[in-house]
């Protein structure tokens, strides 16, 4: 199947929620973790989204010019190529994108979609999110604003957070507190701002405790059941039930419980990027751990071609993240869900 359309990209996230479960949105900085996350999906029977971040598509632009937009489109146009030969829908979605960036990356790649929509086509991401978490939240819902009438008019979804993750991804970083809780007020504002779907459709990075990075079960405290307390407050003030599509990041470490918890309280998309980053990077570490004498030219001789040649490495890269996204699926119950 092709890249998901805007139209196929709402039914996804209205199955998701009707269904009580949400998607893995899988980061990938390559063709390489692309075709793992593709093939994790497809072998789950799972649709799925996968994103890029700034600092994924600055190394995917190469180390020598580090463009951000030039990297997100040449991953996004081999995507919408390579992922016809998955029997799953995909959506393309770029991550976590702060103030100072949006003029390098999001703005931009809005313009190329802009322009695709106005020749009759699709757009070439189905989704981008604005991460405002840093500025005060008048800030953030005024460039929110902005952002949703572009999107809206070029059928795609916006994500907004609105408060704080914790810990740290691409340079944004925000300090493990009593901030990270988003409030019945901030999602009032939030939705007397960007409305409740009738101004553009977006996604909803409510912060209930999370943390981006690698924690064990139990060292953060979250607080999935607040995602009902948002919902309701704001229902209760517009009429509207279950008025929003949540976002869970920074899930790492987060028990089962803890994960089933936000998907019955809204949750339809979840990141993932740390756990799938190990699982690429394992196997690649104990080829080389294992093989050393194979992949080092060690006191003088040659080395063994079959032990470095990046091929043989990355099948066992590909293999395990895709099974690492398998996981995830399952854990989401995305599993099995894929538009028929």
């Amino acid at each position: 199947m092709p890249i998901a359309t805007p139209e196929v990209y709402n039914e996804m996230l209205d199955r998701a929620k009707a269904g009580k479960f949400a998607y893995p949105a899988i980061n990938v900085t390559s063709s390489q973790t692309l075709n793992a996350a593709l093939r994790g999906f497809a072998e789950a029977e799972s649709d799925g989204i996968v994103q890029i971040s700034t600092g994924g598509a600055e190394f995917l632009g190469g180390q020598y010019s580090k463009d951000m937009v030039t990297g997100a489109v040449a991953l996004a146009e081999y995507a919408h190529i390579i992922a016809e030969k998955y029997p799953v829908n995909i959506a393309l979605h770029t991550d976590h994108c702060p103030k100072d960036k949006l003029d390098g990356y999001v703005r931009p790649l809005l313009a190329i979609s802009e322009e695709r929509v106005k020749a009759g086509r699709n757009p070439l991401f189905q989704s981008h999110m604005w991460d405002g978490s840093a500025e005060t939240l008048a800030d953030n819902l005024a460039i929110a604003q902005e952002l949703l009438e572009r999107t809206r008019a070029a059928n795609i979804i916006l994500e907004v957070e609105i408060t704080p993750t914790g810990g740290e991804e691409d340079g944004v970083s925000h300090e493990i507190n009593d901030s990270l809780y988003t409030t019945v007020e901030d999602a009032i504002r939030t939705a007397e701002a960007l409305g409740l779907g009738e101004k553009g459709r977006y996604l909803l990075a409510a912060s209930f405790g999370n943390v981006h990075g690698v924690y064990k079960p139990g060292n953060v405290v979250l607080r999935p059941e607040l995602l009902k307390e948002l919902n309701e407050g704001v229902a209760a003030k517009f009429g509207k039930a279950s008025p929003f599509d949540f976002v869970f990041h920074g899930g790492s470490g987060s028990s089962e419980q803890e994960i089933l918890t936000a998907i019955e309280n809204g949750v339809v998309k979840m990141n993932i990027d740390t756990d799938t980053q190990y699982a690429f990077t394992r196997p690649v570490a104990g080829h080389m751990f294992q093989n050393y004498d194979g992949v080092l030219k060690v006191d003088g001789e040659v080395g063994n071609k079959k032990a470095y040649d990046p091929r043989t490495w990355g099948k066992l890269a590909e293999a395990s993240m895709a099974a690492r996204v398998v996981q995830a699926t399952q854990n989401l119950r995305s599993a099995g869900n894929k538009i028929k």
